[in-house]
């Protein structure tokens, strides 16, 4: 099973902002705030931790909120110098974010500054939706201005912190009831010249798509006119969601519509019974059975025992392919059965499906034991 995320937010993360602060605010009652941070620290999680802190900072720091947020901002370190591998170590900024989140909504231009230098140490999307939810239009001015900032990590925060369903979150109501307006700015983010952003557009986009499915082909459509070769990335990865669904739109959308003339040849999945914690490997062969070139998304699905008996879909993404006609193509995927954070595994029989063009195809099954 994997690590506890808490466990990268050890007992020594109080330390380490109680001597940032200190450094620049002296009279920072250091022993106080470690030991208030602390309390009970052990038994808590990731977040809860965080939020512990963060009311530890409001307790210690200067009442004026305005004050207290300026030595927070004036004690954080240097700006990241990439957007990809960087751990955990910026989660030291989470009780940061969550104190401009809690105490900050009164003080919107300071609060606006300083999540503006946090989301280019760590990320503000969760302190930026209280904002939204408070002030939304003057918070879409402020992020009608960041999607032109230099910084990629201030240009991702634009869509990131406005997703409706951002994970961890909590949803933006008005904005699954109605998310044109936040269309129109992630229309300016769509060729953004950097993947971080791009693959946050992506997503926002598929969080849209959940609750209008209809507006998420409608966009999509009309973003592949004319696409570079990194917008039509961008479409492929916001409709994810809905090609795993099987929705038909979609996958017209990507030119995976037509109907598929094809078979199935020697399925094996290895071993047939399997123990939690173990892996499988699923094998088969597709034949075109037509004589013309056919183009085919291929996925796979298992459909995972839940703890009340019932099943759960789970798509694994295969690859894009295609095969001319009478062609034998052999695919196969390896899939971890280990506990993840994510995931719990329950013993049974799991059934296997084939996904082509969204068409079903029963490959076949294992047993799954403890």
């Amino acid at each position: 099973m994997a690590e506890p995320l808490k466990n990268h937010f050890g007992e020594n993360i109080p330390y380490v902002i109680s001597e940032m602060i200190s450094s620049v605010y002296p009279s920072f009652p250091q022993n106080s705030f470690i030991t208030e941070s602390l309390e009970d620290y052990a038994y808590l999680e990731l977040m809860q931790r965080a939020w512990k802190i963060a009311h530890a900072l409001r307790k210690y720091l200067p009442g004026d909120y305005s004050q207290a947020i300026n030595i927070l901002i004036a004690s954080l370190g240097p700006k990241l110098e990439t957007t990809e591998n960087f751990g955990m170590a910026p989660f030291l900024y989470l009780p940061h974010v969550f104190f401009v989140a809690e105490y900050g909504l009164n003080y919107f231009e300071v609060s606006m500054q300083a999540q503006y230098e946090l989301t280019q140490r760590f990320t503000a999307e969760f302190s930026l939706r209280p904002y939204l939810e408070k002030f939304p239009q003057e918070t879409l001015a402020q992020l009608k201005i960041w999607v032109k900032d230099e910084s990629p990590h201030v240009r991702r925060l634009v869509s990131e912190g406005s997703r409706p369903r951002l994970p961890w979150a909590s949803r933006l109501c008005q904005f699954q009831k109605n998310p044109k307006p936040i269309l129109k700015i992630l229309e300016l983010l769509k060729d953004d010249p950097s993947l971080y952003v791009r693959r946050s557009v992506a997503n926002h986009l598929n969080d849209i798509g959940k609750d209008h499915p209809e507006l998420l082909i409608k966009v999509t459509k009309q973003w592949l006119h004319e696409a570079s070769e990194q917008r039509c990335w961008l479409v492929h990865h916001a409709l994810r969601s809905a090609i795993k669904r099987g929705d038909l739109q979609a996958l017209a959308v990507l030119g995976f519509n037509k109907p598929v003339r094809i078979t199935i040849h020697q399925s094996n999945i290895t071993p047939s019974i399997v123990s939690i914690g173990e892996s499988i490997n699923v094998q088969f062969s597709i034949k075109n059975t037509d004589c013309k070139i056919q183009k085919l998304l291929v996925d796979f699905r298992i459909h995972f025992i839940k703890s009340n008996g019932k099943s759960s879909q789970k798509v694994f993404k295969l690859k894009k392919i295609k095969l001319e006609g009478g062609e034998i193509l052999e695919l196969n995927k390896r899939v971890s059965l280990a506990e993840m954070t994510t995931r719990k595994h329950y013993p049974g029989i799991h059934l296997i499906d084939v996904l082509i063009n969204g068409q079903v195809v029963h490959l076949g099954k294992f047993e799954l034991v403890k």
